[in-house]
C-alpha cells in the first residue's frame, strides 16, 4: 500500500509541474513575437500611407472632373470666356491650375489642361510635386 501511494504522489507532482511555462520559454516566445511584429507594423504603416495617397488622388480627380464640367458648360454660352487660371482654391487645401490655349490653325477649338493637387506646404501655390491629377481635353465652339 505504501508503494502505490508513493507512486501516486510522484505522478501528481509531475502533472502539476507541467501546467505553466518556464521563464526561458516565455522569453523565447516573447522574442519570436517581437521579431514577427516589427515587419507587420512596417507593412501596416506602408498600407496606411498608400491609402492616404490614393484618397488624395481620388479627391483630386473628382475636383478636376468637376472643374472640367464647369468649363465645358461655360464654353457653351461664351466660348471666349474660357481663360487660364492659377492657384484657384477648389475645396479646402486643394488647388487648381487651368490652362486654356487656342489650337493652332483652328479658331473653333481650345486645348484645356487642368492640374489639381493638395497644397501640402501651405504656400498658396501648386508646385510640380503637389500635382496629383492632370486632365487634358479640347473643347469646340458651339455653332
Amino acid at each position: 500500500m505504501y508503494k502505490i501511494t508513493k507512486k501516486l504522489r510522484i505522478n501528481i507532482f509531475k502533472r502539476q509541474s507541467r501546467k505553466g511555462l518556464t521563464l526561458p520559454e516565455v522569453i523565447v516566445a516573447s522574442a519570436l513575437l517581437l521579431i514577427a511584429l516589427v515587419p507587420i507594423l512596417k507593412a501596416l504603416t506602408q498600407v496606411n500611407m498608400n491609402a492616404v495617397t490614393i484618397e488624395r488622388k481620388t479627391q483630386s480627380l473628382c475636383l478636376a472632373k468637376t472643374k472640367l464640367n464647369q468649363i465645358q458648360a461655360q464654353s457653351i454660352y461664351n466660348f471666349d470666356s474660357v481663360i487660364s487660371q492659377s492657384n484657384e482654391v477648389l475645396s479646402g487645401s486643394y488647388l487648381c491650375n487651368t490652362t486654356s490655349q487656342a489650337v493652332p490653325g483652328n479658331s473653333n477649338l481650345k486645348s484645356i489642361t487642368i492640374a489639381v493637387g493638395m497644397d501640402r506646404n501651405s504656400s498658396g501655390t501648386l508646385n510640380g510635386t503637389e500635382i496629383e491629377i492632370t486632365l487634358q481635353t479640347q473643347i469646340a465652339r458651339r455653332q
